[in-house]
């Protein structure tokens, strides 16, 4: 298998990587942009000024965001879909007047699926679903950082904060929240060829479902951890111990995954060119409970969930996931 790209590309697929491009190279471009600008000293006052603004008075990410429909509609999320590909599979019809909770499973390394699904038209998530207004959600500590933060609210991106998701799923019929439920932890685990999901404790959207009186609706994406190789750490070593440790105070945590690059198929930060299949399943309908929900009735809604995930993978395991290790588990 050849190391290198070939020079000699279709241009359609030039398009794609450069797409994928622009979301992967995000962060590090806004973090470099910025520090460049602070070489310069003239913008200094108006350096401090974004910066008070970002820390103490825009609440944007906590009231659902700044999204920009022209920008979710860039020609360029096509690209971004066609690179894997990516393919939506919709199980059901959702009701415009009410508001829904999608949970999306896996979180993969950077939950790419859930980023074109839920934060571009990439995959038409609109005409698929007219009157839904999907809000992806994030650790708030990504609205800190200078310009990223602006990047990623006109994707339609909010904090995943309680006050963020119950603002969002009270703000008006259709208006609904995406969360990537396993989270950090989850991506530890995110080795190619398996389906591993941090769920049994995982109560706190069920909560908000019940409180709310949100539908939930369970999202399946096959294939979003065949994307990049990982390297898994025991988990008594220091470098398990490290990770564990930077979750517990940033909120988050990295990996040690490899993907490909731009010039070469062996090593760097894009993704692999491998078929992730978004199954979004039919919702479950969620009365809404007055005061905190029981213990009971937190399970039950769980139990429910759970079963109607293992259903989606159960009917869709032997198209989309023909090269799984493994089958999907529940580890906690």
């Amino acid at each position: 298998m050849a190391i290198f790209a070939p020079l000699m590309l279709p241009v359609e697929r030039r398009l794609q990587t450069a797409a994928v491009l622009v979301w992967i190279a995000a962060l590090g471009m806004s973090i470099t942009v910025f520090f460049y600008l602070c070489t310069i000293r003239y913008l200094w006052p108006f350096i401090i000024i974004y910066l008070l603004w970002i820390l103490m008075v825009d609440q944007a990410p906590e009231h659902g965001g700044r999204r920009s429909h022209l920008w979710r509609n860039w020609i360029g999320w096509t690209y971004f879909a066609r690179y894997f590909p990516m393919t939506l599979i919709k199980e059901g019809d959702l009701d415009p007047s009410k508001n829904y909770i999608f949970g999306y499973h896996p979180h993969g390394i950077i939950s790419l699926g859930a980023v074109c699904t839920f934060g571009t038209e990439g995959l038409g998530f609109s005409k698929n679903y007219p009157g839904i207004i999907p809000h992806l959600l994030t650790l708030q500590s990504n609205f800190q950082i200078p310009f990223y933060r602006d990047y990623i609210m006109a994707n339609g991106m909010a904090s995943v904060s309680k006050q963020s998701c119950e603002r969002i799923l009270n703000s008006g019929p259709g208006n609904s929240i995406t969360i990537v439920v396993g989270g950090a932890q989850e991506s530890l685990g995110a080795k190619p060829g398996t389906l591993d999901l941090t769920l049994k404790k995982r109560l706190g959207f069920i909560k908000l479902a019940l409180v709310n009186g949100a539908s939930l609706v369970p999202t399946l994406a096959f294939g979003e951890n065949d994307l990049y190789e990982l390297y898994s750490t025991d988990h008594t070593s220091k470098m398990y111990h490290l990770q564990q440790s930077m979750k517990s105070i940033l909120g988050w945590t990295m990996p040690m995954f490899n993907g490909r690059g731009v010039f070469n198929y062996e090593f760097g930060l894009m993704p692999r060119r491998k078929p992730v299949a978004i199954v979004i399943g039919e919702p479950i309908h969620v009365e809404k409970v007055e005061g905190s929900p029981s213990t009971e009735q937190l399970e039950a809604l769980q139990k429910k969930y759970i079963d109607a995930l293992l259903g989606i993978w159960d009917r869709y395991k032997d198209t989309y996931a023909v090269g799984r290790t493994q089958d999907l588990q529940i580890i906690e």
